[in-house]
């Protein structure tokens, strides 16, 4: 007798806010408003979860409004982030769109008398034999979505959906084509104030005095707040807050501060540090082999910049004992949290609504500058306050991500096949989001009179696809492995979550030592990691990347290909790369062909878009960007000292998607980091003959390869 099939259970983000009209509402002259939780913040989940409500709801998608994430009336899907947005939000919302279609159904069955399974919708409108017919908003009083969900109700199969699959054009780009204030730094509040804030360019110096006399002569100052060593200005206008904060700093004294570790050896730091130590995991051979030599080699990455386009904006009005804050924040559930502590107001007192930034994944100065704008809004009389943080605020005072170096030990055999391997990863850990822990994780809550702590980076559990040792875990079917992780528990430069964590850092270790091997052997890289992988879906996307960048071009004077593969977290998007580098003088990037495996791929233009974006940025993180400071400050403050690529240097990227539209889709955002990092790599030493494994790879790391190969 077989067993009982398991009971349906609600999708994660769907049973933690199960009430329907909190994801589905019919609004007047034939509209439905989606209301996720997950925010918009440049990867067009809006278009495609618009796509899968008009596909579950049977309605044209011009139909569709996305609503943008606010504590007062959206579900709590807690952060965006991980390229999780669409396996879960996605998931949530196609089950709820299946529900309230088949309770208009219902509905519609009783009211014309006809059989539901008779019943079909067209673009909301639902009708039956003998021309009956009626819609969603004709029955909207008939049928109450305040309700919980069901864990019975059953989505359309694949082959019913119209739109998944398709590429729908974006929904939120005709705002941003015409001007019209989608952006948070746009935003004119009627009666709207300028605040800024006052901080050190000294790494950890506190404000031990302050002379406002200048400040307070300045015209358009609306008040001086001051609480601890927390200070800022509010004016009329932009250019008076930035006059009165120019001559606030003038009679500012700053007290102490925290030596920074030397930029040119940061794995002496990193491994000196007193850490927490984890076993990531281990596996043990089946078959003592014995080995005949150990490769032993040490990776590096260095801090890196958000490096946002736009730099970190809030607005914040008061009213009474209650604040309402806009923001780009990708959490505006935690950020309410954070802001609760601090201003020991129930939860329930503030509204945090999202507004789209320019540019971010991971986390930035988007919650610090919401206290920020708080804070200075008590003193507005009302009115609201908005705060933009300059450039070099943002280069000094935003988290950065973490560096990272990794040590891996590769036993080989007299064939120099791998028969051991052992990984560890001593980095700061990459999380400190607001919202997680019994103290804010917000800028300014340090500065206050009675400050918190300043929280030292955690890691996310490896349930979660883990932090540092994101990544960390080889997929290739090796006979037995260590994985380590050395979690640092101080924490002189400010560190948070970045794109993929540490999924690019061990990625490009793992990948390059992987290349090392096969060049040893003298296997061709792609056969030697498809010998190594049982994973079909993994092998399918290194041979598409491999078949359509025709592998292996014929050598040339100067250029290198380069490939490396990855599955992100080991349990999300696949994706292979292969790079084409120039190396005749500076390195430059050519060409990458990548291929990806998403399961379904809802809106494929979209998945491409992100895998082109991460593409682009990865390369920019290899080549050019690296956070740089002498013992007491950030010294790379703007784009001159901070480089990212341009658009000149911006190779041709190549996609192919694998669509497996049976399978349930994961994110695309953060899958082609690490491969690329790896696969230019893998080619600079094609080109020149020498690995560099310290990261970005610039002339003079090239430079000291070549010196330490001689």
């Amino acid at each position: 007798m077989s067993a009982p099939s398991p009971a349906p259970k609600l999708p994660v983000s769907l049973a933690a806010n199960p009430r329907l009209s909190s994801w589905v509402k019919l609004t007047g002259e034939g509209r439905v408003a989606i209301s996720p939780g997950k925010v918009e913040i440049g990867q067009g989940i809006v278009t495609a979860l618009a796509q899968i409500a008009a596909d579950e709801l049977d309605v044209d998608i011009s139909r569709i409004e996305m609503i943008r994430a606010s504590t007062a009336t959206s579900p709590n899907e807690g952060v965006t982030s991980g390229s999780l947005s669409i396996q879960q939000s996605g998931r949530a919302l196609r089950h709820a769109c299946a529900e309230v279609r088949q309770r208009f159904i219902t509905a519609a069955s009783e009211r014309l008398g006809v059989d539901a399974s008779l019943l079909d919708i067209d673009d909301g409108t639902i009708s039956g034999p003998g021309n009956v017919r009626t819609s969603y908003w004709e029955l909207a009083d008939d049928v109450s979505l305040d309700c919980n969900a069901s864990a019975d109700a059953i989505a359309k199969s694949v082959d019913r959906r119209g739109l998944a699959g398709h590429s729908i054009q974006r929904v939120d780009i005709p705002d941003k084509v015409f001007a019209r204030p989608r952006f948070i730094h746009d935003l004119a509040l009627p009666g709207l104030l300028h605040g800024r804030v006052l901080r050190p360019d000294v790494s950890g110096a506190k404000l031990s005095a302050l002379d406002e006399t200048a400040a307070r002569a300045v015209s358009g100052l609306v008040a001086i707040v001051r609480d601890g060593g927390f200070a800022g200005v509010v004016a009329d206008s932009e250019a008076a807050a930035e006059a009165a904060l120019k001559a606030l700093r003038k009679g500012a004294t700053w007290s102490g501060g925290e030596p920074l570790p030397d930029e040119d050896d940061l794995a002496s730091f990193l491994k000196s540090q007193p850490v927490e130590t984890t076993v990531i995991d281990s596996r043990t051979a089946a078959v003592t082999r014995t080995f005949a030599r150990t490769l032993r080699r040490q990776y590096t990455r260095p801090y890196i910049a958000h490096a946002s386009i736009a730099p970190s904006c809030a607005m914040a009005r008061w009213d009474g004992d209650r604040v309402h804050v806009w923001t780009h924040s990708q959490g505006v559930y935690l950020l309410r949290a954070d802001l609760a502590i601090v201003l020991a107001l129930p939860a329930e007192n503030i509204v945090v609504e999202h507004m789209e930034g320019a540019g971010c994944y991971g986390h930035n100065a988007a919650d610090d500058v919401a206290l920020d704008a708080v804070l200075l809004a008590k003193a507005a009389g009302g009115r609201p306050v908005r705060v933009q943080w300059s450039r070099h605020d943002e280069m000094s005072h935003a988290p950065f991500g973490a560096a990272m170096a990794i040590e891996i030990e590769a036993d080989l055999d007299a064939d120099n096949e791998i028969i051991g391997w052992r990984h560890a990863i001593w980095s700061n850990g990459h999380a400190a989001r607001p919202g997680r822990a019994t103290h804010p994780a917000l800028l300014a809550a340090t500065e206050i009179a009675n400050p918190y702590p300043r929280m030292v980076s955690t890691n996310p559990p490896a349930a979660n696809g883990g932090g540092g040792d994101r990544n960390s875990v080889p997929l290739y079917d090796l006979p037995a492995w260590t994985i380590m992780s050395h979690r640092l528990l101080t924490m002189p430069v400010r560190t948070s979550a970045l794109r993929t964590l540490g999924a690019q850092g061990n990625v490009f270790a793992i990948e390059s030592l992987v290349d090392e091997i096969a060049a040893l052997r003298g296997e061709d890289p792609v056969e030697f990691r498809l010998r190594h992988l049982r994973d079909e879906r993994a092998r399918d996307v290194i041979r598409a990347a491999a078949r359509r960048a025709k592998w292996k071009p014929q050598k040339q004077g100067g250029i290198g290909h380069g490939v490396a593969f990855a599955r992100y977290k080991n349990m999300g998007a696949y994706c292979a790369a292969i790079a084409e580098i120039e190396g005749t003088d500076d390195i430059c990037v050519r060409r990458l062909t990548l291929a990806v495996d998403v399961g379904e791929a809802i809106n494929p233009d979209g998945v491409i878009n992100q895998i082109e974006g991460g593409a682009i940025q990865a390369t920019s993180w290899v080549l050019k960007e690296r956070v740089r400071f002498d013992r007491t400050h950030i010294t790379s403050t703007s784009w001159t000292n901070y480089p990212v690529l341009t658009f000149s240097e911006v190779p041709a990227v190549d996609i192919e998607i694998i669509q497996r539209p049976e399978i349930e889709p994961v994110g695309a955002g953060e899958a082609a980091h690490g491969p690329v990092t790896a696969a230019i790599a893998n080619a600079v030493h094609d080109c020149l003959g020498v690995r560099v494994r310290d990261l970005p790879i610039t002339r003079d790391r090239i430079i000291a390869a070549m010196e330490l190969a001689s």
